[in-house]
């Protein structure tokens, strides 16, 4: 048995491979007189693979009432397609039914918005729109390390529950084990947080620059990625409750240094995703923002501009 062959690496094929196994979840089935002829798609790419069922599978019943959100395993031959639009499709001689799916099942071929989404947070990864998200997001963590450890960066783990208000602006979430209904109190009345499970007040982190600070005063170049906490009550598009940051630090740079390294990593990451991640990008510039290409080969070309601190004021 062939081991398994992703959707994308089988559309990104230069030759016919037999025998060939793929698998993932139907997207659409349509039947013609002899054959059934599925969308497949495994989350490795926005395109989907298509699967010719013949009538002569001994299951062909079977495949004929797969709907959408089926899971299967074909294990067939890749051979050049002779439909529009595709490059390859895969002959099915054996396909495995592993999970069937209903007339229940809410996603659909057409579009669905993201407010329709948010209502079933567990199939929204299968919608193109997230799928298309998430594998820009792996492609960036993944760039931003490199970037990094390119430059001779070491990555520092640092706490997310901390005792530290490392930006001084006091949004912090809470963490804690005191029975909310029944807490220990001080003779004053305050809650006594010396009787927690720290044995003092500790919250969800607002940065990692603390202890990255003191890590770059040992490995000269260090820099922290992970999430990030702030109990901001501001429900704007600019406001995020948790999130992920990049910090670096250096023990011997200077202002200069630094703008260099913020404008570096920034192009370094639009030019990475720009290059890995075409088509995820092309979906976001025909339905989510037009201009995005634009903007994004506008901060590549051109140097950021520096201002000084008088200039400013």
């Amino acid at each position: 048995m062939p081991s398994p062959t992703s959707v994308k690496d089988a559309l990104n094929q230069t030759v016919p491979v037999a025998p060939i196994l793929v698998q993932g979840w139907v997207r659409t089935r349509r039947d013609s007189k002899d054959f059934s002829f599925i969308e497949l798609n495994d989350g490795s790419s926005l395109r989907n693979l298509q699967v010719i069922a013949k009538n002569t599978l001994p299951n062909y019943a079977a495949v004929q009432r797969l709907i959408t959100g089926a899971s299967i395993i074909v294990r067939g031959a890749l051979v050049a397609s002779q439909g529009k639009g595709q490059n390859w499709e895969v002959v099915a001689d054996e396909v495995s039914i592993v999970g069937a799916s209903d007339d229940s099942y809410p996603l659909q071929k057409k579009g669905h918005t993201p407010e329709f989404l948010r209502e079933m947070a567990h199939l929204r990864p299968r919608s193109n729109l997230f799928g298309c998200v998430f594998r820009v997001r792996s492609r960036l963590a993944f760039a931003i390390h490199q970037f990094f450890q390119e430059r001779g960066f070491y990555y520092i783990h640092t706490p997310i529950i901390t005792g530290s208000d490392c930006e001084g602006a006091g949004e912090l979430f809470r963490v804690t084990a005191i029975d909310c209904k029944n807490p220990p109190r001080q003779a004053s009345g305050d809650i006594d947080y010396a009787r927690d499970f720290f044995g003092r007040s500790t919250y969800l982190t607002v940065s990692g620059q603390l202890e990255a600070e003191a890590f770059a005063s040992a490995l000269s170049k260090v820099y922290t990625f992970g999430p990030t906490f702030r109990a901001e009550n501001s429900n704007t598009s600019r406001h995020a409750n948790e999130f992920w940051m990049i910090e670096p630090e250096m023990a011997f740079t200077d202002l200069n240094g630094n703008m260099d390294l913020a404008e570096e990593i920034v192009k370094y990451l639009i030019q990475d995703i720009r290059e890995k991640c075409p088509e995820e990008l092309g979906l976001f510039a025909k339905f989510v923002d037009k201009e995005l290409l634009n903007r994004l080969d506008f901060v590549l070309e051109r140097p950021f501009q520096r201002t000084t601190y008088t200039e400013a004021i």
